[in-house]
């Protein structure tokens, strides 16, 4: 189980005043500030207070942070909470946080690989897996990931076909009709 849950990230500064525009991962953006203080990837702690929220961010003012520049310059900076002061997840809920390190398999058990993160870049939660040879990211949904057992710390996951393979498979299908029609 993770230490520390990523519950936002700097994504610009709004004004000149020195607030910061912040993506909040929290179920609800505003209780940002609501774990108490927040740290960087480094470790800094740092004060929040939730301004106010847009419909893609919440506008955040960070103690001794007092104009556009040193906002500007905290782009980019992820904020962590300890896992202890979060709530605790209810049954069959989960934190995102709580699916690295799984060890993820098709349906009929064939390892996958592990996850090794998980994403947001906007369009979506996705996963990455860290296998034999390379990565594979897919998107978390209920049709690519059927079953998440944090108690068995295992994922399974349906691949969704890929454009390659659904080529080989046509390529396979239109080359036996030809063979069939040829006899």
């Amino acid at each position: 189980m993770t230490e520390r849950v990523l519950v936002g990230v700097v994504v610009g500064a709004q004004g000149l005043g020195g607030i910061l525009r912040v993506k909040s991962f929290t179920q609800n953006p505003t209780d940002l500030a609501a774990y108490g203080p927040v740290e960087d990837e480094s470790g800094r702690r740092f004060r929040l207070r939730v301004t106010s929220q847009s419909k893609d961010a919440v506008m955040v003012r960070l103690e001794g942070v007092n104009d556009r520049t040193q906002a500007e310059a905290l782009k980019g900076t992820r904020f962590y909470v300890a896992r202890a002061a979060l709530p605790a997840a209810e049954e069959d809920e989960y934190y995102l946080a709580d699916l690295i390190g799984l060890m993820a398999e098709r349906a009929d058990g064939t390892p996958l690989g592990k996850v090794k993160a998980v994403h947001d870049f906007g369009a979506g939660t996705s996963i990455e897996l860290e296998g034999p040879g390379a990565s594979l990211v897919l998107p978390f949904t209920q049709d690519v990931v059927p079953v998440v057992d944090i108690a068995g710390r295992r994922l399974v996951v349906v691949p969704p076909a890929m454009v390659g393979d659904e080529h080989e498979e046509a390529g396979e299908d239109e080359e036996a009709e030809a063979a069939d029609g040829n006899r």
